[in-house]
């Protein structure tokens, strides 16, 4: 089986984990500390704090900024939930917005309606999908012109560049998810990244019980931190992260070049962006999007669909009654299948991949 994703890892990363496991030192510390230092240089803000999850990050860094009951967020209605749980989790109303049918991301012209219906909107959860910057300039006008918040999900996007600056650096806050299958990993966690240093300093308080000196809670808070052993392995990993993304886009590069079949249409890469390929992703016409999963199947190609419905249809909403009427994202679910494209693929794998991809008929 040619895998869809598998975290790359060397003796590295065993050493850092063996030299925390030695040290006893094992949840949140020096180590953690110094990982969130470097991941924020990395994107090119002052401040980062890391969390236990990417959701984590996206709940803590809305409750930081001040994001409460009954605030409007507007956000996009094609990606993984979070992005939205995020949302309700701290009593916001989510507002969705249709997407791009060809990066799939959420629209500066439909978020700018959205905003004229919504005059009392909050902020703007933007999402990064599938490691293709949002339209930047577009997203910072916006939020001048009508006073809201911008804040990246930049879950999928490490590494990733609109005009050569780096996702996440652009909005008031950013998050970042460090799951197994991401561009790069720590077993688990997640990062806020800011340049706001209220912000930071809240959420450092809000990660940790709401503690600035130990036993004196100054307000109600949350275990969320990282610990030293993610942020050992973060740190192996952040030394790799523009080896890995190279390997990434000389990955979707061959397949550019490669995969030629009438039926499926390849990713869009726009102008001014740097693709990270977190995911490939393709798109299946003519209904055949199942059939051409099966095929992938009887194959052995890893594949996934992301996403098979969008988040406003989901059951854990349906209380809400919220509006599913988007015609990009209810078409884009249907056509939408991702193919192998993390570093670890050999050569062999990638051309067995374009080869079964233009085999479908």
């Amino acid at each position: 089986m040619i895998t869809i994703a598998k975290p790359t890892f060397d003796e590295k990363e065993i050493q850092a984990i063996q030299q925390v496991l030695d040290s006893g030192m094992l949840a949140s510390g020096a180590i953690t500390e110094e990982f969130q230092n470097h991941f924020a240089r990395y994107i090119g803000v002052q401040y980062g704090v890391a969390t236990s999850s990417g959701t984590t990050a996206l709940e803590i860094l809305l409750r930081a900024i001040g994001i409460g009951k009954g605030d409007k967020v507007i956000t996009t209605p094609f990606s993984f939930i979070a992005s939205t749980n995020c949302i309700v989790y701290v009593g916001g109303t989510p507002i969705f917005a249709d997407i791009d049918p060809t990066t799939f991301n959420i629209t500066p012209e439909n978020v700018e309606q959205k905003l004229i219906e919504n005059p009392d909107t909050k902020a703007i959860l933007i999402v990064h999908l599938l490691g293709h910057p949002c339209d930047m300039d577009a997203f910072v006008a916006l939020a001048k012109k009508y006073k809201v918040l911008l804040l990246e999900d930049s879950a999928q996007a490490h590494g990733a560049t609109y005009k050569n600056k780096k996702a996440g650096s652009f909005g008031t806050a950013a998050a970042f998810s460090f799951y197994p299958t991401k561009n790069m990993t720590t077993s688990e966690g997640g990062i806020i990244v800011t340049d706001n240093q209220a912000i930071a300093e809240k959420a450092k308080l809000l990660i940790n019980h709401g503690m600035q000196i130990r036993y004196y809670h100054n307000e109600i808070g949350y275990n969320y931190r990282m610990t030293n052993i993610s942020a050992a392995i973060g740190l192996c990993q952040l030394e790799k992260l523009d080896k890995f993304n190279e390997r990434r886009i000389q990955i979707a590069q061959y397949y550019d070049k490669n995969i030629q079949n009438p039926i499926i249409t390849l990713p869009t890469v726009l102008p001014n962006v740097k693709h990270c390929y977190h995911q490939y992703c393709l798109l299946i016409h003519d209904g055949k999007r199942d059939a051409f999963v099966d095929h992938l199947t009887k194959n052995n190609i890893g594949h996934g669909i992301h996403y098979p419905i969008t988040i406003p249809e989901q059951k854990c909403y349906e209380h809400f009654n919220f509006d599913t009427n988007f015609p990009i994202a209810n078409q884009i679910k249907s056509q939408i299948v991702s193919i192998p494209v993390h570093p670890a693929l050999t050569d062999d794998e990638i051309k067995t991949v374009a080869q079964v991809v233009n085999e479908f008929v």
